[in-house]
């Protein structure tokens, strides 16, 4: 009896982003002799729009034994997690697996904010050691780009893409669905907090002691009530999944609700949050 064939080695590709926010792939794939393609496919708990679940790249020989795809900033990439697949002339595609990636281009970006919205792909090994890309497409975004901890509260610095700051903006916490329901200033489940700007930059301060037990994410309206809501977020770096990475000591403080230990965090999509938990008195 034949014995099995021996599994095929993964292909590994190696991923450079540059300062515009695309990304080269180089595929090790010696024996490839005919027309090869880089797959992104979206999975499907991130799709919307069944069409627009697929990207393919061609390609092309870059050096011996390497394949070399460019996805750059221009090409469309809806928000989602993308996993990398190469077809080369077998025609079957197989499943990518990280090589060397030099990510050192993204941690330094600053976009212009001209095209009214912020792309950011990330590129990052999966639990399983495969490689997926992360992908933002947000318009417009507001960047956590500094959170300064106080014992009573939170200071937020950042700075706005795609919109501008204009005298009234402010900074709204909403609570989770179930969380956080005897909210402060402005509605039920929502605090309202004061926003110091200067241009595209802008500052405010959370203090723990308004906050209901729960969780409570943070959102900047740049122009007050008649302007966006924007989810405050921290992309523009090369950390794929902050919550794990990026951890904050937590306060403790009294509220009417009872004392608490509260603090933030980044949420799986690196959106930044505040949770708040009671204490015993």
């Amino acid at each position: 009896m034949t014995p099995p064939a021996p599994p095929a080695a993964p292909l590994r590709a190696d991923c450079i982003g540059d300062s515009a926010g695309g990304l080269t792939f180089d595929v090790a794939a010696r024996r490839n002799t005919g027309a090869a393609l880089l797959i992104l496919r979206r999975r499907v708990t991130d799709a919307v729009d069944a069409a627009a679940d697929t990207v393919s790249l061609p390609l092309a020989p870059a050096a011996e034994g390497r394949l070399r795809a460019a996805l750059p900033s221009s090409v469309s990439l809806p928000e989602g997690r993308w996993d990398a697949y190469a077809r080369l002339s077998d025609g079957r595609p197989r499943r990518l697996v990280p090589g060397v990636t030099d990510l050192r281009s993204l941690a330094e970006r600053t976009p212009s904010g001209l095209l009214g919205h912020v792309a950011v792909r990330i590129p990052y090994a999966t639990r399983q050691g495969n490689l997926t890309v992360r992908s933002w497409l947000r318009a417009p975004h507001a960047e956590a780009v500094e959170l300064r901890l106080a014992s009573g509260g939170l200071t937020v610095r950042g700075r706005v893409y795609g919109t501008q700051l204009v005298p009234g903006a402010d900074a709204e916490l909403r609570a989770r669905p179930g969380d956080g329901e005897r909210g402060g200033r402005g509605g039920a489940g929502v605090l309202r907090v004061e926003v110091a700007a200067e241009r595209t930059k802008f500052a405010f301060t959370v203090p723990y002691d308004g906050l209901a037990p729960g969780l409570w994410d943070l959102w900047l309206r740049p122009a007050g009530d008649a302007g966006p809501v924007v989810r405050l977020a921290r992309l523009l770096d090369d950390v794929a999944d902050k919550n794990p990475v990026l951890t904050f000591p937590r306060a403790r403080v009294r509220t009417p609700h009872g004392p608490v230990e509260a603090g933030p965090y980044y949420t799986r999509d690196n959106d930044l949050s505040l949770a708040v938990a009671p204490l015993e008195a």
